[in-house]
């Protein structure tokens, strides 16, 4: 049967995508999709300002300079003496908290033997080439972009092809229920193969990146999906019974 089952799922592709109009836009839709992706978030606590107990006949602004000057650990704020030491839920609200944004880390592979198989032509006289600029250019600033810059020249209306001094804002596209701003923080290239004119046949590529969480509609639309993952997870309260708890 050509193309196989008729009834086999199709795979969605991970890709990188430019937010917002430019020319030239920058998409790079994966060839295969990274078969592990790394997700990181660093929460630190600290123990408050304020838990520095007076001492007897200590005035506040003493024990305010005391406190500056000798921090109390976590451990000690923990461990007290200090009001509602027994509820873990002053615990909670009194501790100081800072959480960092999402990171994520992953590689993609790029490979030009299929196409060059099929008798691609822009394969056949650049490799891969093509996509590895289009993931470089993601890392430059857009104002650096010589055919935005000939674009702006040659337009009538005075637009600008060329605007901002900063890397272009990038969307990580991974399935229907992901689409998040990011920040690419480090970007490697190893090519490991190339052809005669030494273009590229075969590369990977490791991206490191930080999500841009905010009120932004795509991080939102991420984060509400992510809770219409968790209110599915209360299908797991029929296995609570065999969780041993306390009383």
């Amino acid at each position: 049967m050509p193309g196989g089952f008729k009834n086999k799922p199709k795979i969605l592709r991970g890709a990188f995508v430019e937010y917002g109009l430019s020319l030239p836009p920058l998409i790079v839709p994966f060839q295969f999709n990274p078969v592990q992706l790394t997700r990181n978030r660093n929460i630190s606590y600290t123990a408050p300002n304020d838990v520095v107990p007076t001492q007897e006949g200590e005035s506040e602004d003493s024990r305010q300079r005391r406190s500056t000057r000798s921090q109390t650990s976590l451990r000690q704020f923990h461990q007290g003496p200090f009001p509602d030491q027994d509820d873990l839920i002053a615990i909670r609200d009194q501790q100081r908290v800072s959480v960092q944004e999402e990171s994520m880390s992953f590689e993609i592979r790029l490979d030009a033997t299929d196409k060059l198989n099929d008798g691609d032509a822009i394969t056949e006289q650049f490799g891969i080439a093509p996509q590895l600029a289009t993931l470089e250019l993601m890392t430059y600033p857009k104002e650096e972009s010589l055919l935005g810059e000939l674009l702006s020249m040659l337009s009538s209306s005075g637009f600008s092809f060329t605007r901002g001094d900063n890397p272009p804002m990038i969307l990580f596209i991974w399935g229907r229920k992901k689409i998040m701003p990011v920040n690419i923080n480090s970007m490697n290239i190893t090519e490991t193969e190339f052809s005669t004119d030494l273009n590229p046949i075969r590369a990977t590529v490791s991206v490191s990146l930080t999500v841009i969480e905010g009120k932004n509609t795509p991080y939102t639309y991420t984060k509400a999906m992510k809770e219409v993952m968790s209110v599915l997870n209360i299908a797991n309260l029929v296995n609570i019974t065999d969780v041993v708890i306390p009383g």
